[in-house]
């Protein structure tokens, strides 16, 4: 932590100094104004203010009037082009004694350097470039020029064909014919070797028409440069590059401490957010206990404060962007933020829903519940949906807003404390002692795989019904997640105890003439030799007599 912060104050100082470079370079924003002095074709420097009535406009038309007539002479004399101090202090630049500028205070001040030195540098401006037009004038020079220009030309499709040449052979030697490894994550492969070899192609002659370009943008102002008449061509193509090059120079160095405010907001962030992960993690492992707050509320609270943390980071870094006071930046914003609000409620509502159903801690992921109509175990469950697996395989996912306005049954929140109860009904007729069922019942329970002896099962008799009494059977179980098993072998065990008892699983509420009374049980659990009563019918003759 100390070497951060030392990092960060060596940074600001950093920042200190190039905002003093700049100020130095006098990298300002008036360099695309003022009124430029152009001699053949070619911006020598430019004047930014007037000088007593004379207007910056009508000073440039001046000086080139006056530089015109210089060249318009057979020779030019370096040593008549002198700086001149006049009465009233200012540094004016003469050729021969004729004043071609005056130099004021305010040129000075617009320049930012003092007017005897900007004096200078209009001096030797001027005369490098009188000498320059003067020494073109001369018998042969247009010659010599044209013979560097085509020197020039030959240099650059001596470069190009090298460049080619390169190319071609580094692309058979070491990726046509050499096998070429594929780019692997872990042990997924992102990129096959076909088609890494096919990137490596392109980014290759990518790179060859770069270097070609550059080599050509390059050559042009040097050819240009060799012309009088076509150097101002030269200047504007290097100025294409230049100025862009201090643009980006100023923008940067202007721009740096913000850089450095967003990275101590960010790192103040990011290092909060794994304090807050290690508290949650050490009440997730029972390290940590707070009275009241559950170790699965751990990780979810985690998460939306790591979430509002980073919010309130962007909501901080936001005015230190780039652009970010600028309208169409802040309308694209807004607008965006009303896209996201009308497109999004729904969604949002299911956030809501999913915060709110986290700390109520209806089930947990494994649970068996009942949710509306589905039955089954919970498969996964986030900010937005829970997923449920039935019985039958089914998955089947659930919008947390409708899990809200709806009632959930959970199975086995309180099975492994308490047991699950299991309940059946059956109805029995009155013929039928009510002892002898509730023991059936109970023994069945106690026959079935999966199910407590302690507590033991029980019976309740929920009615008395015209017919028949319903009797209740109550067992409890540990596992929910088999309690469809559990309900089928049950039920099972109930027809089989009935049946080894002769007790008959049926409610009398119908009227029926069975042939023989015969008893309502299988075959197989009738007793030995067991013959059905008959009918006995009088007649009223018989009666009489």
């Amino acid at each position: 932590m100390k070497n951060m912060f030392l990092l960060l104050a060596a940074l600001c100082m950093y920042t200190t100094a190039l905002t003093q470079v700049a100020d130095s370079l006098h990298l300002d924003t008036t360099i695309n104004k003022g009124k430029a002095i152009v001699f053949k074709n070619d911006t020598l420097f430019k004047v930014y203010t007037s000088l007593a009535n004379i207007t910056p406009e009508e000073r440039a038309t001046l000086i080139q009037y006056r530089l015109n007539r210089i060249a318009a002479l057979d020779h030019f004399d370096q040593d008549k082009l002198t700086i001149v101090k006049d009465s009233a202090g200012m540094y004016n630049l003469a050729y021969d004694g004729a004043i071609i500028i005056y130099v004021s205070d305010k040129d000075a001040a617009a320049n930012n350097i003092s007017a005897e030195r900007l004096a200078k540098n209009y001096q030797v401006i001027i005369r490098d470039k009188m000498l320059a037009y003067f020494a073109f004038k001369e018998p042969g020079s247009i010659a010599i020029s044209a013979a560097e220009a085509i020197g020039i030309i030959v240099a650059l499709i001596l470069v190009i064909y090298i460049v080619n040449k390169l190319v071609k052979v580094l692309t058979r030697k070491y990726i046509l014919q050499k096998p070429l490894p594929p780019v692997q994550l872990n042990k997924y492969q992102l990129i096959s070797p076909q088609r890494y070899r096919a990137i490596l192609l392109r980014l290759i002659g990518l790179l060859r028409w770069l270097f070609i370009i550059f080599v050509v943008y390059i050559s042009l102002p040097l050819i240009f440069s060799l012309f009088p008449w076509t150097r101002s061509f030269a200047d504007s193509l290097l100025d294409f590059v230049i100025n862009p090059m201090i643009s980006i120079v100023k923008s940067f160095v202007s721009y740096f401490p913000n850089m450095i405010t967003i990275l101590v907001i960010f790192l103040v962030t990011r290092y909060a957010v794994k304090l807050v992960r290690f508290f949650a993690e050490e009440i997730t492992k029972g390290r940590l206990t707070i009275a009241g707050f559950y170790a699965d509320w751990a990780m979810p609270t985690f998460n939306i404060i790591k979430a509002l943390m980073y919010i309130f980071m962007f909501v901080a870094i936001f005015p230190y962007l780039p652009g970010a006071n600028s309208k169409i930046f802040q309308g694209v914003s807004v607008f965006l933020g009303i896209l996201f609000s009308i497109g999004s409620s729904s969604a949002i509502a299911n956030v809501v829903a999913g915060i709110v159903i986290t700390y109520m801690r209806p089930f947990k992921i494994g649970d068996r519940v009942k949710i509306g109509d589905v039955t089954g175990d919970v498969l996964e469950k986030n900010l937005l949906v829970t997923r449920i697996i039935t019985i039958k395989n089914e998955e089947i996912t659930m919008p947390n807003a409708n899990i809200l306005t709806g009632g959930t049954t959970n199975y086995s929140s309180l099975a492994k404390q308490q047991g699950l109860i299991l309940h059946t009904t059956i109805t029995i007729g009155y013929d039928a002692p009510w002892q002898q069922v509730q023991a059936l019942l109970i023994k069945a329970a106690k026959a079935t795989v999966g199910v407590k002896e302690d507590p033991s099962p029980f019976v309740l008799q929920t009615s008395l019904d015209d017919y028949y009494v319903s009797y209740q059977l109550n067992a409890y179980t540990e596992q929910p997640q088999i309690m469809q098993d559990l309900y089928s072998l049950l039920h099972q065990n109930i027809q089989d105890c009935f049946n080894e008892a002769g007790v008959e699983i049926m409610s009398p509420a119908y009227h029926s003439l069975r042939d023989g009374n015969t008893i309502a049980i299988p075959p197989d659990y009738r007793p030995e030799g067991y013959e059905p009563d008959h009918f006995t019918i009088s007649s009223i003759n018989n009666a009489k007599k």
